[in-house]
């Protein structure tokens, strides 16, 4: 009796994916989306949205197949061994999740730095960029539970101001500012739509929930597309009501934190002030819930043998050398690349994880009782994404195609290097 009442129902898992995606994604990549899609912006998040739709069919089947803790990397596991592929992936997803850290440690840094005097909003959004890690970072080690237990209440709250903000904004929407006359061509809006798909990469933490779920096969299915389809609505709601309500240039132009900006114009310096409030509290537990994530992931990657051992060391119950690794590496990439870098960099990682995730569920077709089409569909849209994303790149930002190719070669590098060295130790010890 105590197990079944254990187990939880649809809607909190329904809400573990919401949480996970409305995080700190929406409040820091919504300028940079109007920058290249002006009025598209809302078809932009729909096309996103489609894309993390196929892939959840995926995500639902390999969850009710393999249900358990490790999500990703136990589907990646699966269908493919634990080779150099796997490893590389997996050590992707670890870098992915440490790019989203840097994201949601900028809009952290971007939001509070817009409420200080101009001249000081430069360093000040570095100085708050630190502090926000540092200080999650601290928690970690001190009292996470009792910021866990805070998660539900801020997630609730940034859920009822977005929808407080597309409810009262819809009506003074000038239509005209997202007619298809405003639209650029079709290839800004893809790579636009593409660089800002890390806002929906949240809902694969459903999977981790799938070993407590009641009822899995009717429960997972239901609350992975319910998750994702509300998160589109919200999504392009939200995108919708920003660039009806405010000119183009002037959201270009707070572009680090363009949803508060976008409140001005029919909530004026109280609107300003609440969505300030809301990114600010959102964007600091999505850095509390994803280090704690990403730390736990390096954990279950060093367990299956694809990082050092060092990694599964755990002190006071947690995995201590990838919290501080990770930790270190967020403030790195958060405090030297600007907010296009982090974003191109993270949706990246998470097409090229997604596509193989997808491409897990067509070699597993029938374990899972998929439809393998769905998911060929899924590996299709998720490359010809990224390459419409590093079209665009090369075409006009091409030093950040070095960064991407840099990300990717790190994770082989790692991986390849890890794997030399205890296949070296390994000799050493058959020779003593």
């Amino acid at each position: 009796m105590d197990q079944v009442e254990k187990k939880i129902g649809y809607w909190p898992v329904v809400a573990i994916g919401i949480g996970g995606m409305v995080g700190g994604g929406i409040f820091a990549v919504l300028g940079l989306s109007v920058q290249m899609t002006h009025g598209a912006a809302p078809l932009a998040f729909l096309a996103a949205g489609l894309v993390a739709m196929a892939t959840a069919y995926a995500y639902t089947r390999l969850s009710v197949t393999f249900p358990g803790q490790g999500g990703t990397v136990v589907f990646l596991d699966q269908a493919f061994g634990a080779g150099l592929f796997t490893g590389t992936a997996n050590v992707l997803l670890w870098i992915s999740y440490i790019v989203m850290l840097s994201l949601y440690a900028y809009a952290f840094g971007s939001y509070g730095a817009a409420m200080f005097p101009e001249g000081f909003r430069s360093l000040g959004k570095h100085i708050l960029i630190s502090v926000a890690v540092l200080g999650v970072t601290g928690l970690n080690f001190l009292n996470v539970e009792t910021i866990g237990r805070a998660e539900t209440w801020i997630v609730a709250a940034k859920i009822g101001i977005l929808l407080f903000f597309t409810g009262v904004g819809a009506w003074t929407i000038d239509v005209s500012r997202i007619a298809a006359g405003s639209w650029p061509s079709a290839t800004s809006i893809l790579a636009g739509a593409m660089i800002i798909f890390l806002a929906y990469e949240g809902f694969e933490l459903i999977a981790n929930t799938a070993a407590d779920v009641r009822d899995p096969n009717r429960t997972l299915p239901r609350a992975y597309y319910s998750a994702v389809g509300f998160v589109i609505l919200l999504y392009v709601l939200v995108a919708a009501v920003t660039v009806g309500n405010l000119p183009v240039d002037r959201i270009v132009a707070a572009k680090d934190y363009a949803l508060a900006e976008a409140a001005k114009p029919f909530l004026g310096s109280f609107g300003y002030l609440l969505i300030t409030v809301a990114a600010l509290l959102s964007t600091l537990s999505a850095i509390n819930a994803t280090l704690y994530g990403a730390a736990r992931l390096s954990y279950t990657i060093a367990k299956d043998g694809e990082l050092p051992e060092i990694l599964e060391r755990k002190l006071w119950n947690r995995p201590v050398e990838g919290l501080l690794i990770t930790s270190g590496a967020t403030l790195l990439v958060a405090n030297c690349f600007d907010l296009s870098s982090i974003s191109t960099m993270g949706s990246t990682g998470f097409l090229l994880i997604f596509a193989a995730v997808n491409a897990a569920n067509v070699h597993l077709a029938e374990k899972t009782g998929s439809r393998r089409w769905i998911s060929i569909a899924g590996v299709l849209l998720c490359l010809g994404a990224l390459y419409s994303l590093l079209h665009y790149t090369w075409q006009h930002s091409p030093s950040h195609i070095w960064v991407l190719a840099a990300m990717l070669f790190l994770a082989f590098a790692v991986e390849g290097a890890y794997r030399l060295w205890r296949r070296g130790n390994l000799l050493l010890e058959h020779f003593r």
